[in-house]
């Protein structure tokens, strides 16, 4: 599915941010808006957009004080609504289309609002608190408007904007990819922590590990993991690093002409629009008065001779020509970090050093930095050997005959069938996993509410148009869905199949014993 790039009028996409609290005067209805894509249009359909989103969200409230409106779907659009701070909204606009990859899981587009808004928490800090910080709101739109352009550049194929569809139903975003680890091996890594944890001397340091593009260690909470994973995947690892594409989408081939299509459309993606700036801010427009980084830019990156991964998007010190160390900000501590990132062959250690304990700043980071190569190195090298050598591949987690995605929701964990697996699926196999994965998600939902702290046992399985079977077993917060493309004719042999597959694989999760 393709969304165009190219209109202004009829874009197949809209993405808003806006602020319930603000713009409620006659007069000011335009402080509200704190984002809009495509930001070309006229603010009167902004504000047509918005008000239509307002509407909604105030009056599912009366029936819902708890939780206003998820999805809202029209007969031309579908609404998805996101709730990313009191007050603040996130909506996604997408038009329907006769295409057959215009089919997505609703869920799985929300999902990518709430990462967009993690993400841009994890750098940023919250959206009320640049607001509270600069009432005006310009200092948030000049820090919303680039990151999330920049963030949509990973969508985008020459003037087509893809967002997640049918095709990615055997991916779970807002999880992480672990890798399974050999006892030898863990006790490795485990030592190779403790060693990271006091490279800042007294005050503890906070790490993550990963081996390819797969999680290996971390000492952070559940959510700060997420987030450093996702932001390691996309812009950190060895692949990141060589494609400049990201890994989520099993279209994303990184060609040249994509590539140029994208500076062509984002060429202004850096800076707010003057119009939007000159009607918005009370203050004087234009944005060069904010220092403003864009830590999702492509290809900013890159390895420095020591092993270390430098940039500078957090800008340089002329006096000393040093790169400033990039900052993030844990939401479990709300305390901000120093985020340093090593990389030896497909190891990628991410050391997060609060900025307490360093006094003299850069100097204090480059000791920080010294003191791991002193003290780590030979571990380094030991724990990328050791790991090397257990690693299957890209195909390591492969089963023959299967086609899956596991997901531990108690430990925001997944594992899936190798993305070059899954493209040898029909669209028939696929669309039947979408549609059964949106029924699922449906459940669930009202379990939410009808039940309220307890998690929803399901299983369903049913035949394709082709006669594969797409199968969802849900149980104890754990979630498996699948494709049998070769089963036999019965829903006997189907289960069965379920079955060695949840026992081989899953510690019996699944079973029926």
């Amino acid at each position: 599915m393709g969304l165009d790039f190219t209109g202004t009028g009829n874009e197949g996409m809209q993405l808003c941010i806006f602020d319930l609290r603000r713009g409620q005067n006659e007069g000011q209805e335009l402080d509200k808006i704190l984002f809009f894509f495509p930001a070309e249009l006229p603010f009167s359909t902004q504000l047509s957009v918005i008000g239509l989103s307002e509407g909604l969200i105030t009056f599912t409230r009366i029936f819902s004080p708890e939780a206003a409106c998820e999805v809202i779907e029209a007969e031309r659009h579908s609404h998805v609504f996101y709730e990313s701070e009191p007050d603040i909204w996130m909506v996604l606009i997408v038009e329907k289309s006769k295409e057959s990859g215009a089919i997505w899981r609703i869920d799985a587009l929300r999902e990518l609002l709430k990462e967009i808004h993690s993400l841009f928490m994890m750098f940023h800090g919250s959206i009320r608190a640049l607001l509270e910080k600069e009432p005006g709101g310009g200092l948030t739109r000049a820090h919303l408007y680039p990151f999330i352009m920049d963030y949509l550049r990973d969508f985008l194929f020459g003037k087509k904007l893809q967002l997640p569809s049918f095709h990615e139903c055997l991916k779970e975003r807002r999880t992480v990819q672990m890798l399974t680890v050999g006892r030898e091996a863990a006790i490795e890594v485990q030592t190779l922590v403790r060693i990271l944890e006091s490279c800042a001397g007294n005050t503890p340091c906070s790490s993550l590990i990963l081996f390819q593009d797969l999680l290996v260690s971390t000492t952070l909470s559940p959510e700060d993991t997420i987030n450093l994973f996702t932001y390691a995947v996309l812009r950190l690892t060895p692949h990141a690093l060589s494609s400049g594409a990201s890994s989520w989408s099993y279209l994303r081939k990184g060609n040249s002409s994509s590539n140029v299509a994208t500076e062509s459309t984002f060429a202004h993606s850096g800076s707010v629009p003057e119009q939007f700036y000159g009607s918005c801010d009370t203050s004087p427009a234009g944005d060069n008065r904010y220092h403003i980084t864009r830590p999702l830019q492509h290809d900013k990156w890159l390895k420095g001779k020591d092993g270390f991964l430098i940039t500078d998007i957090w800008g340089v010190d002329i006096g000393s020509l040093n790169i400033t160390t990039p900052t993030v900000w844990l939401q479990q501590t709300d305390e901000r970090m120093y985020l340093c990132a090593y990389q030896y062959k497909s190891l990628t250690l991410i050391l997060l050093i609060p900025l307490s304990s360093i006094l003299n700043e850069e100097q204090g980071v480059s000791i920080v930095k010294q003191q791991l190569l002193e003290n780590a190195s030979l571990k380094i090298l030991k724990v990328e050997e050791k790991l090397s050598k257990g690693w299957g591949g890209e195909n390591a987690y492969h089963v023959s005959g299967y086609r899956y995605l596991l997901v531990d929701g108690n430990k925001d964990i997944s594992r899936a069938s190798p993305p070059a697996k899954v493209t040898t699926l029909t669209k028939e196999s696929l669309l039947a996993l979408n549609r059964l994965r949106e029924e699922v998600d449906s459940e669930k939902s009202r379990a939410k509410w009808d039940n309220p702290g307890r998690d929803k046992d399901l299983e369903v399985c049913i035949r394709a148009k082709n006669n594969a079977w797409a199968i969802a077993h849900i149980t104890g917060g754990k979630e498996l869905y699948m494709v049998l493309e070769k089963a036999n004719e019965t829903l006997l042999y189907a289960s069965d199949a379920v079955e060695k597959f949840s026992n081989r694989y899953c510690n019996g999760a699944f079973s029926l014993d």
